[in-house]
């Protein structure tokens, strides 16, 4: 049996990872600078850096997540590479808006919604669209046997 391999899952996982990384040392940079090291202590910059931060954990899972799926049903192709990079854009612009970039945070989050949603939308409806393996649908109303 070979190994299944997901380039665009692979290197999206893996950029989302440094993204996070990045963001947390944006946020340490903040810690250090005013001495907070528990919470926001009503810091204007050190809130809008942890709201970036946890932003981009609440969408970043499920968007990976519906990428590897996608990419493991459908295979690789063009339009999911461009979802990939789309989102890992958005997930920069996102948090250099928070920091004051004009666009950056609404295009960050406006690019964001419209992945989950047509990505979400696209798993949620293959099973029905997609011929399995053996040329019948994955999902069918007939009863089995």
């Amino acid at each position: 049996m070979g190994t299944i391999m997901l380039p665009i899952a692979l290197v999206t996982a893996g950029a989302a990872a440094i993204l996070n990384l990045w963001l947390a040392m944006r946020t340490g940079a903040i810690r250090r600078q005013t001495k907070i090291s528990v919470g926001d202590g009503g810091n204007e910059a050190l809130i809008r850096r942890m709201r970036a931060h946890a932003n981009f954990i609440e969408s970043a899972p499920f968007i990976v997540i519906l990428i590897a799926l996608i990419e493991f049903t459908t295979g690789t192709s063009l339009w999911l590479w461009v979802a990939s990079a789309l989102f890992l854009l958005a997930r920069v612009a996102h948090p250099l808006g928070m920091d004051g970039v004009r666009i950056g945070r609404e295009a960050g989050t406006l690019v964001t919604f419209a992945l989950l949603l047509g990505l979400g939308g696209y798993a949620a409806t293959l099973p029905f669209m997609a011929p399995a393996v053996h040329g019948t649908p994955a999902v069918s109303a007939a009863p089995a046997g």
